[in-house]
């Protein structure tokens, strides 16, 4: 009998590691309490609570960076970790779990959001405006967004390319949330020499179904509806970009639908990579998540919806 996987290891954060331990220095992009730290390694880390203490960002997280690592997908490296230095009513909400994830800038690096570089090809682009039901947040206005950056044939095809696995990895994990601060550009100064890039996938807690109860996941699982679950997320419009300003923004898998008809060759890359994905491939990450952080609905439910959307993609990439 194979020898079950070890679970992943759990980081224990300290208060001292904290930028500002006094004041906790939560940052506040985003919807979930977080605060960035550093341990006597060199990196800085952020780490994320989930936004209520049964839902499982913290799981998903480091779920989808490890099928992202699977698929060949540049990511952000995450952990589990916890952290209980924090207010009893926080505690009460949150709890104590969380994820996080190692900062992928260097000193000199700027990151550049979405929302502040649409502006340069939309020019009614709100920047300020919501994250979410943002109709100029288009596909085609980031594709003009990398045309204007990158004048050089070559790597503007590889940034598209890079961006079409962000958007592969997304319909695989069911990945909802990537809106226009989840996604942009690395500005690295080196003396007088500037180079920009592309940066990697982040903040993927918003998939794997991880804001289910348990009754609901086995429901779903028990009456073989993961197919219509997916089907009713795409037409409730549940993505954070969209295919046309004047229509409800397509699901993860719908927009690849789309994307990859219309732009085939920038796919080339995940067609290859989702050939060599199997269910045995998702269990095993899956599995590794200690025992009493994930409940064993939740498991089910989140290696039945990578093989569905694995097996769509499949079928659209084929």
């Amino acid at each position: 009998m194979p020898q079950a996987p070890a679970p992943y290891p759990i980081i224990e954060v300290r208060p001292e590691w904290l930028q500002d331990p006094d004041s906790m220095n939560f940052e506040h992009m985003g919807s979930k309490p977080k605060f960035w730290f550093q341990s006597n390694i060199r990196k800085m880390w952020l780490f994320k609570y989930p936004i209520r203490r049964d839902s499982g960002e913290h799981w998903a997280e480091k779920i989808a960076a490890e099928v992202a690592g699977l698929l060949g997908v540049a990511h952000a490296k995450v952990e589990l970790a916890t952290f209980e230095n924090i207010p009893n009513e926080l505690a009460a909400r949150v709890g104590y779990r969380g994820s996080v994830s190692e900062s992928f800038t260097e000193e000199n690096d700027n990151l550049i959001h979405g929302n502040e570089l649409l502006p340069l090809v939309a020019l009614d682009y709100d920047m300020r405006a919501t994250r979410f039901h943002q109709p100029h947040h288009t596909l085609n206005n980031i594709w003009s967004v990398f045309d204007a950056v990158f004048s050089k044939t070559s790597e503007n095809m590889a940034v598209k390319r890079q961006f079409s696995e962000y958007l592969t990895l997304d319909a695989l994990i069911g990945n909802t949330d990537r809106h226009h601060e989840n996604w942009g550009l690395m500005i690295r100064y080196d003396g007088s020499d500037v180079r920009i890039s592309i940066a990697p996938s982040y903040d993927h807690a918003s998939s794997l179904g991880h804001g289910l109860h348990d009754i609901r996941r086995n429901s779903l699982l028990s009456e073989g509806q993961i197919a219509a679950y997916v089907a009713r997320s795409g037409r409730r419009g549940s993505g954070g970009i969209y295919w046309s300003s004047d229509e409800r923004s397509p699901s993860p898998l719908e927009l690849v639908r789309r994307a990859a008809k219309t732009y085939p060759s920038l796919f080339d890359s995940s067609k290859a990579r989702i050939q060599e994905l199997d269910e045995n491939s998702f269990a095993v990450i899956v599995r590794r998540i200690p025992q009493n952080w994930m409940t064993h609905p939740a498991r089910e439910f989140a290696v039945a919806l990578l093989l569905h959307n694995l097996n769509e993609l499949r079928e659209i990439l084929k």
